[in-house]
């Protein structure tokens, strides 16, 4: 018996720690993996993952998500990937082999409401206004991938969740397998 991988992403502030946990709350055996965490196991040599010099460790703990996330699917569970996770980082999702479905949603609110969103989080998440807005930018056109967005903005956090898994029910969300 397998899971899925559900990889939500989108800019900080988007609302996708919050709609995750409601996400995994729906499935009988569920993993919510939460991507700052593996940043935080980072010890020594860690980089901010928005600067440009963190490509190669963001590349490095994407591949760790997705193993992680691969190997909860395949005991059986539903995993929710949540973080920024651009699809170019989705190569790292999309093994040959797996037999079980990968989707990739983003939640996109507009950028005032995601900068507003993300001043108003903890003290542990990133709120500085630039780096937000540079986030926010880099999903702003997202090609292909345009199929994959939700606008969040005027939605509450229950119905992006409901909107989430109606569009996974249908394969909205899910990715091509690999060639």
């Amino acid at each position: 018996m397998s899971g899925q991988v559900i990889v939500l992403s989108g800019p900080p502030g988007a609302g996708k720690s919050t709609v995750a946990r409601l996400l995994a709350d729906e499935f009988s055996s569920s993993v919510h993996l939460h991507t700052d965490d593996f940043y935080a196991c980072i010890r020594r040599g860690s980089v901010l993952p928005y600067l440009p010099e963190a490509q190669h460790q963001n590349q490095v703990v994407t591949g760790v998500i997705a193993t992680a996330a691969f190997g909860y699917a395949a005991g059986g569970y539903d995993v929710i990937c949540d973080g920024v996770v651009g699809p170019w980082f989705l190569d790292a999702f999309r093994r040959p082999g797996n037999d079980f479905a990968v989707h990739y949603v983003v939640l996109r609110p507009d950028e005032t409401t995601t900068v507003t969103r993300a001043a108003a989080r903890g003290a542990d998440a990133l709120t500085e206004e630039e780096p937000v807005r540079a986030m926010h930018r880099q999903f702003a056109d997202l090609g292909d991938w345009e199929r994959h967005v939700i606008d969040s903005a005027d939605l509450d956090v229950d119905t992006t969740a409901t909107v989430v898994l109606e569009g996974i029910a249908r394969g909205v969300y899910r990715l091509p397998d690999p060639v």
